[in-house]
């Protein structure tokens, strides 16, 4: 006998708190090494992001008399990705009032996990952005075994030693020698470990490629949105600085700012990005270019957050271009 049901017709066993888990645990790298770079601060912060999301996710939904879903691990996730695009020196307060944009805001009035246009973490990081320029960007501290802007040698100009490495790419480029020692293998070598400033958990892309490698391993995300994102960023530094636009090489524009946690972390999340597979192709290179064009010529050293938002704004029109033909039409 045939049971007529309606889909999806495929079990599985994975549940939404068992991925939120995984996702957290290949973040653990990223976070240990956080504390480790810059000190007991980082902890600090991360917890006291983590325990706003968690207590505002529940009083929404008190409010809304929805059932209390805290255990599901997203308020958790949000928490901490909130928490690595902070700075470590932003006051305590800050982890609170964006935990609250990003669940009350970006999240709970949209109906709740799974409604949310926009990523949560990276909504509650714009709003912060937008409120407090000074005391997001105003800052930054120097991690440990390492220099502000990761050149290991002298800099040409006293002043470039309080800037990040894409900072310095956009105040100081045209300083003697900057390029030169932004591009040497030295730099490059401490970008990749981590040994530069920036926020909590984007300096280390090595950390950050163990936990991608681990989301990718468990299938917990699809390789083609971080491919096409680094793929995109890649190939237009790279026409830029054979055309003598940019004076950095590709592989520091790969390397520096919050690249590697948006492509593997964030550009990947379920609800805000494409369900099919041309479309994931297509998102990821736009955030790609969008990165490009901020760093190059926007107001902002780093593009990433504000390209990741723009392309989840585009995410139904990609699901609605790109989707399968329907069997039987």
């Amino acid at each position: 006998m045939l049971k007529v049901s309606s889909y999806p017709h495929i079990s599985s066993e994975t549940t939404t708190r068992k991925i939120m888990f995984i996702v957290i645990a290949a973040l653990m790298p990223a976070f240990f090494g956080s504390i480790f770079f810059f000190g007991i601060r980082a902890l600090i912060i991360t917890l006291i992001s983590i325990v706003s999301s968690f207590a505002c996710e529940a009083l929404c939904q008190a409010i809304r008399k929805k059932p209390i879903t805290i255990n599901d691990g997203s308020a958790i996730l949000t928490g901490l990705l909130l928490a690595f695009n902070l700075p470590s020196c932003v006051p305590y307060w800050v982890p609170v009032v964006g935990a609250f944009f990003a669940i009350a805001v970006a999240k709970q009035v949209f109906g709740g996990l799974g409604y949310n246009i926009f990523n949560p973490a990276l909504a509650g990081r714009a709003f912060l952005m937008a409120s407090w320029p000074s005391i997001m960007t105003g800052k930054w501290v120097v991690p440990r075994l390492g220099t502000m802007s990761g050149i290991v040698y002298s800099l040409p100009v006293e002043m470039t030693s309080n800037a990040t490495p894409l900072t310095a790419l956009k105040d100081y480029s045209s300083v003697l020698g900057l390029p030169e020692l932004l591009n040497a293998k030295s730099t490059i070598y401490s970008l990749f470990l981590g040994m530069r400033g920036g926020c909590l958990g984007e300096t280390s892309c090595l950390l950050l490629l163990i936990g991608g490698i681990i989301l990718i391993s468990f299938r917990i995300i699809d390789f083609r949105i971080p491919l096409s994102y680094f793929l995109a960023v890649f190939s237009l530094t790279g026409i830029l600085w054979l055309l003598g636009v940019t004076p950095v090489t590709p592989l520091f524009h790969i390397l520096s700012g919050g690249l590697f946690l948006g492509a593997f972390f964030m550009a990947t999340d379920y609800v805000t990005s494409p369900m099919t597979r041309k479309g994931r192709w297509i998102f990821g290179i736009g955030c790609g270019v969008i990165t490009v064009l901020i760093r190059l010529w926007g107001g902002y050293p780093e593009g990433v957050s504000y390209s990741i938002l723009l392309m989840n704004a585009t995410t139904p029109l990609i699901d609605k271009f790109t989707r399968s033909r329907i069997f039987g039409h």
